[in-house]
């Protein structure tokens, strides 16, 4: 059962008399696929006055980066305002008639989306009380990965220092980051019922529902963390074809099958590497030309170790394309975190074993820092 229903049990007095402001998108509903917005509109005693939407707009719709601007909800004609816009946070002109702010979005459970931060940042910016309604860490919540990002590689797909992959609920992470003192707010969590660390999105009996245009399947959404880095390069991550986030290709990568076969023989755990070929969208990387791609296949889930997986993957094109793969200034840095592990890559097998080792401490060693403010078994 998400918050929104909880709330709406047993919690609603928080809201009633109170005039809300809803931080939402598309991934924001109850079991039965009624909308937050919906559902707080016609709440008892509560009046629902601005809504605000995080990166790709309130209806998720937008594609990654695109600006968007604020508008007027077709249904309750209340004002939509954008934080991925002329802002990332709440201005006060846009809070002047607000008592408390409201969150409810599903995230990727990744550190480098954006959501979670838009979260944050708000709830510090607002200076009112924040109610974050909780939703699942969708990759599982007792797995953390990938090392935690380095203060001078802080920006939006990074604000605070948390592990890639952190296994944290919404809830349960602004309540770290609010206990820890990275930040200062007024945060009340209302937690779901029923759910539990080990389970996966598709385990939770909620509706699917991408949380962005290219994380269309829990696969993608698990290898996120990993593809990711592409992002950061000049190879495509699969943007602009049916399975972003599983492909990854340019067109000067035409021994894709070797480069298959060489990370197969690594033998990294729940996942296989096949070839694709793929005619690329107009308007992304490598827009309309027809490419080769390697293809990652998760054959394990509970194997896969995905942020290890974009490493070796950069590492084994590298080392066949040293002229060709070129990383996109200080893009690859924000999204590992570190510029370590750009550097590794280029320094060969032995600093990439070491760089993983060295992300697997970290990682534990935040899973720890966490155990306070965690609110399910």
């Amino acid at each position: 059962m998400p918050g929104v229903e909880v709330l709406l049990r047993d919690s609603l007095h928080l809201l009633q008399g109170k005039r809300v402001g809803l931080i939402t998108n598309h991934s924001g509903r109850d079991r039965n696929g009624t909308s937050t917005i919906d559902l707080l509109f016609k709440a008892p005693g509560v009046k629902l006055v601005a809504l605000f939407g995080p990166e790709h707009g309130i209806r998720g719709a937008a594609q990654a980066g695109e600006r968007i601007e604020n508008a007027v909800d077709s249904a309750t004609q209340l004002p939509v305002y954008s934080l991925y816009g002329a802002t990332r946070v709440p201005t006060p002109e846009m809070l002047k008639d607000v008592d408390v702010l409201v969150y409810d979005i599903q995230d990727a459970g990744a550190r480098v989306y954006t959501f979670e931060w838009t979260m944050a940042l708000s709830a510090a910016a607002a200076k009112k009380p924040f109610i974050v309604l909780d939703r699942p860490a969708p990759i599982r919540g007792d797995r953390f990965e990938g090392g935690v990002l380095e203060r001078p590689f802080a920006s939006f797909v990074g604000q605070y220092p948390v592990a890639l992959r952190y296994g944290l609920t919404p809830g349960e992470l602004l309540r770290f980051l609010n206990g820890t003192g990275e930040l200062s707010a007024k945060v009340t969590v209302i937690p779901m019922q029923g759910w539990t660390r080990q389970m996966w999105i598709d385990e939770t009996g909620l509706p699917w529902l991408a949380p962005s245009p290219n994380l269309r399947t829990p696969d993608a959404l698990l290898l996120y963390p990993g593809t990711v880095f592409f992002e950061g390069t000049n190879l495509s991550e699969g943007r602009g074809t049916d399975a972003p986030f599983l492909l990854v290709g340019a067109p000067w990568l035409t021994d894709h099958a070797a480069i298959a076969a060489a990370l197969n023989a690594r033998a990294l755990p729940g996942v296989r590497f096949d070839t694709a070929t793929r005619t690329i969208e107009k308007g992304q990387k490598h827009g309309d030309a027809t490419i080769p791609m390697i293809r990652v296949v998760v054959t394990d889930r509970n194997a896969v170790r995905p942020s290890d997986v974009g490493a070796w993957m950069l590492r084994d094109i590298y080392a066949r394309h040293m002229s060709e793969l070129q990383f996109r200034s200080s893009g690859l840095d924000r999204l590992a975190g570190t510029n370590a592990l750009r550097l590794a890559v280029r320094q060969g097998d032995d600093a990439v074993r070491a760089l993983l080792t060295r992300w697997d401490a970290e990682s534990r060693a935040f899973a720890e820092r966490t155990l306070p403010w965690r609110l399910y078994p």
